[in-house]
């Protein structure tokens, strides 16, 4: 189980806890009416309850009503975070958040127990063994999840579309992600899937484009870069990932309230850099550091973008520990495509809009559950207390929010089979659609560049008339 209860960019810095010299009056008066109510809950509580367990729970309160990133983690989450960055940590293998007051799917990530399970983005945990998740916190759930190697435990599931619940039996295992995956597609195109942003995740994108290059005679024809369902992970690794097909320029720029926040991340020129064709694939489950390389490559022109909106979580989580060896995961600033844009609680909108087909009822019965789609995906603007991009639009005043670098072509999406359809293919895998557009863009590149600029000159200001 991902100590990450919803998908997030770690920047773990060597940062203390600043102190404050001084405090408001008001902010004494406010901590006395905490005392008084911690005295009155420990005299007159039907029974004896502890003030560290007070203490924790009124944090963990506060921490949770300020957006759905910031957490406060004890020193045994703490602990699993450290070791989750590094890629290997003990669980389910899922990512959750809260919407609508219910423990829900935000991904499983691929190749783990809860993939493997079929558990979905948009599933609905009704029940963790036999307690029901109603008013859980997602601390309490990632506690109730986790276990030794080989304990199993059952989730009761609410999947839009399938009328009664089931229940999912998930033997929890030590989870090791491979985050890069490589392959070769038809016609001497490459594919290269990324399934969260973790330590070593450049190296491995490093080698696996090095033999890209050694089997391609020293040119890439032209490279899939899968980020769907990836739910970030390490800031600093997203920025190397798209160093790697940057010839320099900015990346990415976060801006916080503390001068510390304010900081921008630029890729180097290179003196051997291979322009070949490139395209991004994207949907609802790529966040946060996902999208920060697909934001910069869509910005900068390095690559085309198909899929569908990507989940929108344009901020910033710095841990903050502390003396007990526990931890404030803290939002501390929005992060800023190169072109100015925060795709917070907004998303990257692909150039080239590609929706997965819809399964057949054979499938259906064969999976015993139905199949996402983007409709069923779970937004960062879906949740509880989620904060604004922070772009005002025109017409609240201020400055509006820079235009998308894309303005989707070729937006149609793909056909889906009937949902009656009991023909000769039915029941068989779901194709990749996606992918086959992607492979399409590809081999049509130079029309799909054309389309581009001539949407980007659509979308250019202007200029105002001499006087």
């Amino acid at each position: 189980m991902s100590i990450a209860l919803v998908v997030c960019i770690f920047v773990i810095g060597e940062l203390a806890v600043q102190r404050a010299q001084a405090l408001p009056d008001d902010t004494y008066k406010e901590l006395q009416t905490f005392a008084n109510v911690l005295a009155i809950v420990q005299k007159n509580y039907v029974e004896p309850v502890s003030t560290k367990d007070l203490i924790n729970g009124a944090i963990t309160g506060m921490l949770a009503s300020l957006d759905p990133h910031s957490a406060y983690l004890t020193p045994d989450l703490y602990r699993d975070l450290e070791v989750e960055t590094r890629g290997s940590f003990g669980g389910l293998g899922i990512e959750i958040t809260v919407k609508d007051d219910t423990l829900t799917v935000v991904s499983p990530i691929e190749g783990t127990p809860a993939y493997k399970a079929g558990l979905k983005s948009g599933d609905q945990i009704i029940k963790i063994d036999s307690d029901f998740t109603k008013g859980m916190t997602l601390t309490d759930a990632v506690k109730r999840m986790r276990g030794p190697k080989g304990s199993k435990i059952r989730l009761t599931i609410h999947r839009e579309g399938i009328p009664d619940l089931f229940t999912v039996t998930v033997v929890r295992d030590v989870i090791k992600i491979d985050s890069v995956k490589a392959k070769p597609l038809k016609d001497g195109y490459a594919y290269l899937r990324i399934a969260t942003f973790q330590d070593g995740t450049n190296d491995d994108v490093d080698k696996a484009l090095d033999k890209f290059d050694k089997e391609n005679h020293g040119q890439i024809k032209g490279l899939v870069l899968d980020l769907r369902d990836n739910p970030g992970g390490l800031l600093n690794q997203a920025v190397s990932v798209s160093d790697d097909f940057l010839d320099g320029g900015l990346i990415v720029y976060t801006q916080g309230r503390d001068p510390s926040q304010q900081q921008k991340f630029f890729a180097h020129k290179k003196h051997d850099f291979d322009d070949y064709p490139m395209v991004v694939l994207v949907n609802g489950g790529s966040a946060s550091a996902s999208e920060i390389v697909a934001g910069a490559l869509q910005d900068q022109r390095r690559a085309i973008v198909v899929g569908t909106q990507t989940f929108g979580k344009g901020s910033v989580q710095t841990i903050l520990p502390l003396d007990d060896d526990s931890a404030l995961r803290l939002t501390t600033a929005r992060y800023y495509t190169p072109n100015g844009r925060s795709i917070q609680a907004v998303g990257i909108t692909p150039d080239v809009i590609s929706e997965p087909p819809k399964p057949t009822l054979a499938a259906l019965e064969a999976e015993g559950a139905q199949l996402d789609n983007d409709e069923d995906e779970v937004h960062e603007r879906d949740l509880l207390h989620h904060f604004k991009n922070g772009q005002q639009s025109p017409a609240k005043g201020g400055t509006a929010a820079p235009a998308p670098a894309s303005n989707p072509i070729n937006a149609v999406p793909e056909p889906a089979k009937p949902a009656d359809d009991t023909g000769a293919n039915a029941g068989k895998p779901v194709k990749d659609v996606q992918l086959d557009k992607a492979i399409d863009v590809l081999e049509h590149w130079s029309k799909y560049k054309v389309q581009l600029a001539k949407a980007d000159d659509a979308l250019a200001p202007v200029p105002a008339a001499s006087q």
